[in-house]
């Protein structure tokens, strides 16, 4: 039976094989007809991305849409919506140039569409890889009723420094976690068929090293050693592309002297020529451009190098437009390095099944279907309760269903910075605030009252600032002491107080860095004054970064992260509150005690002067002055309204050979008086490399639900693909000798056992 099995199923990749290899032939006969056709003006058009105007990242916009699109000179659009549109833009290309070749549309669709999910970062927290898919194919199914094709998703972008803003768009610190939910997302938007309907081409980005700039600044240089790079930073790009990604987002910083767009060990010897990848490379918005701020020359010299580095598609800024016909009738260029990348462009829409049908993304009836729906809000409202991080719980939480609770704060009442940065399509005008979640998730069962409390910031200008793109917050110029003043009145009725405080939106998010990582003044006073009451307070924390909540640690009861949840946050966030949800969110990132001890991470070295176990200062050992190297909150930290016991580490066997496999199992215990999820978190350290390497690392985990007083066994598998790591000479390889595997449910708490692989 086995032997049969076998038998059907090496037929079956076969056949796929065979299936495929036609499917290829097909396209490459067509692209290669069409080719022979196209003018060398039209061939350059087909390399030319602009922009909508619905939504922009810089300060260019394209103009003559309409005629660049009957010329030839546009291959693709981004930030256009809704069927009725794309289909007047296609039905120009399609119908009134001169070889009729459509449009590919896309759009920043990040943590959905107008269903908006939480924040890459808070779908991170989750550690649910089945709910992060689900969050892309619900976004595919709604971008593309509105007629979109191309999502410029997922960011997988390692960032170990919270200053900078947009950690708030990837999964955080971790090259495991990150490579995880790259191949989730990258699936849940493509599906098993990139030619459907209601499939999106994913696009990975940004390629590369985007979130290890210097000082946390965006945009800003990185330099790192390649050894760093394959083990730590590039790995989640390779995971994306492995699960099918059809193409790239090259990124803003330099690497090593010479910027990512220009690159051409990046995006040739790298990205084609050793990981094999055979989609489409696209610059971010007038990336070609800035190499001139870079040095590198004028728009001719630096639209010939970003060609010739790779890229295949120029985003806003028109420099291959208006330069490439030029250079190559200099010889910069040659109709090789052109045909090659009009190949990559006319392959990703020949993929979309576009040649077949340009207006398979036009339905109006799809749009007034699959938008919005009923069971996508559900479910946006228990991935946003999911993503939540009980940081900490004095027996506050969760809150009795009676009585008055007043919700005070500038994030009480804003529904529109609900959703977080990078929403660019989200439904703002339905997204509920705190406020307006709590009592139409709570109805008359309590009595919720509202003050605003303090302005975001003490700071006018840094407020306008930090509510950019309509994230509006109110603004009250009055003295601040009667603001608080009168949030304490409401508060005197109250039996509870939810103090919703921390970053707007735009606090974090593209060209959003900050040095300073507190709360505000502004908030910290109110918070104060609120303690100062005597009643239980709940620090709903909204952050798109780690903070430094080292004060608010020592003095709060209660703090329940719950970073920019979506559309259903308000009502998620309720139901967490008040226990109908237990909380199961585990940190993506440390929070570091101070910005002095960034950048922060669990994965880091160990020194050849560690500081011993349990010391907070030793002369002459790697520590500080003032302040100990500990994290104040460690990644992969979350707690729940129930308590988890962990058994000691059991192994069934001290060594394995190459070939061989090592079962891993703990008992894992619900001690509590709560249902709850907890994420079994395993984590391995090579004990003796031929290089120095991590303390720990993340090389697998489980999200286990188990009930009030249940127990269950936990069983992991390490192999020696599991122990391979990038030597010097950047062979990735397994060295013989000792291993500690660590179980937990954080990087700092944790089991250990050792073992050994021989040779």
């Amino acid at each position: 039976m086995n032997i049969r099995k076998g038998i059907l199923s090496c037929s079956l990749i076969a056949f796929s094989f065979l299936v495929n290899a036609q499917d290829n032939n097909k396209m490459n006969q067509f692209i290669d007809g069409l080719l022979s056709k196209m003018t060398i003006e039209e061939k350059i058009g087909q390399l030319n991305l602009v922009t909508g105007g619905e939504a922009t990242t810089g300060s260019v916009v394209s103009t003559d849409v309409e005629g660049k699109i009957k010329a030839g000179n546009i291959g693709g659009i981004f930030s256009m919506s809704s069927p009725a549109k794309i289909r007047k833009a296609q039905e120009l290309a399609v119908k009134e140039s001169r070889l009729g070749i459509p449009i590919i549309f896309g759009m920043d669709v990040i943590h959905g569409y107008k269903t908006a999910f939480p924040i890459p970062l808070g779908l991170a927290a989750t550690w649910d890889m089945p709910l992060i898919r689900q969050t892309a194919r619900i976004s595919a199914v709604e971008a593309t009723a509105d007629g979109i094709n191309w999502t410029f998703s997922p960011m997988v972008d390692i960032s170990r420094d919270p200053r900078w803003g947009r950690i708030s768009e990837g999964s955080g610190e971790d090259t495991y976690l990150t490579s995880r939910i790259a191949k989730e997302m990258v699936l849940g938007y493509q599906g098993d068929d990139v030619s459907k309907n209601n499939t999106l081409l994913a696009c990975v980005k940004h390629f590369a090293l985007y979130g290890a700039g210097e000082a946390g600044r965006d945009y800003h240089s990185t330099d790192m050693s390649l050894h760093r790079m394959y083990n730590e930073y590039l790995p989640p790009y390779k995971a994306a592309l492995e699960a099918g990604a059809m193409s790239v987002m090259t990124s803003f910083n330099d690497i090593n002297g010479l910027p990512a767009t220009a690159n051409r060990w990046l995006l040739t010897d790298l990205l084609r020529n050793e990981w094999g990848f055979k989609g489409l490379v696209v610059t971010d918005y007038t990336a070609v451009n800035e190499l001139i701020d870079h040095g590198l020359g004028d728009l001719q010299q630096v639209s010939a190098l970003s060609l010739q580095a790779g890229v295949d598609m120029d985003m806003v800024g028109e420099g291959f437009l208006t330069t490439l016909k030029k250079s190559l009738e200099e010889k910069r260029v040659t109709e090789v390095d052109i045909n090659r990348a009009v190949r990559y462009v006319l392959e990703a829409k020949y993929r979309l099944g576009l040649f077949e049908d340009p207006y398979r993304y036009c339905d109006e009836q799809r749009a007034k279907k699959e938008i919005s729906k009923k069971e996508h809000l559900v479910f946006a409202r228990e991935a946003a309760a999911k993503s939540f991080v009980l940081l900490k719980n004095d027996q506050i939480l969760p809150l009795k269903k009676t009585g008055t609770v007043a919700v005070i704060g500038p994030l009480a009442n804003t529904g529109a910075n609900m959703p977080g940065t990078w929403s660019v399509s989200a439904d703002h005008a339905n997204t509920q605030s705190l406020v307006e979640g709590m009592r139409e998730a709570l109805g008359s069962k309590i009595k919720i009252t509202t003050h605003l409390g303090s302005n975001l910031t003490d700071d006018k200008a840094l407020q306008e600032r930090a509510t950019m793109f309509g994230r509006t917050i109110p603004r009250d110029e009055r003295d601040p002491e009667l603001i608080i003043a009168e949030a304490l009145k409401t508060a005197e009725s109250a039996d509870v107080i939810v103090a919703a405080l921390g970053e707007s939106s735009e606090m974090s998010g593209e060209s959003s860095s900050r040095t300073d990582l507190n709360i505000p003044a502004s908030q910290r006073r109110l918070l104060e004054a609120l303690l100062n009451t005597g009643k239980p307070v709940v620090l709903v924390l909204f952050t798109g970064r780690p903070l430094t909540l080292t004060w608010e640690h020592e003095h709060v009861p209660a703090i329940l992260n719950v970073w920019f949840g979506g559309t259903e946050a308000g009502k998620a966030i309720a139901d967490v509150l008040f226990g109908d949800i237990n909380p199961s969110g585990k940190l993506p990132a440390t929070f570091p005690q101070n910005v002095g001890q960034i950048p922060l991470y669990y994965s880091h070295k160990n020194t050849g002067r560690p500081l011993a176990e349990g010391a907070w200062f030793q002369k002459f050992r790697s520590n500080y002055l003032d302040v100990s190297n500990e994290p104040l909150y460690p990644f992969g930290y979350g707690l729940s309204y129930s308590t988890f016991e962990y058994g000691d580490i059991i192994l069934d066997k001290k060594a394995i050979k190459r070939n061989e496999t090592l079962k891993v199992s703990i008992d894992l215990k619900n001690t509590g008086n709560y249902d709850g999820e907890e994420v079994v978190q395993l984590y391995i350290r090579d004990m003796v490399g031929s290089i120095t390497r991590p303390v720990k690392e993340l090389k697998n985990f489980q999200k286990v639900f188990l009930k009030k007083g249940e127990s269950k066994r936990i069983d992991f598998t390490i192999s020696e693909e599991d122990l391979k790591f990038y030597d010097l000479q950047l062979k990735h390889i397994a060295e013989p000798g000792a291993f500690k595997v660590f179980i937990g449910g954080n990087s700092r708490d944790v089991k250990e056992a050792d073992f050994e692989l021989t040779d």
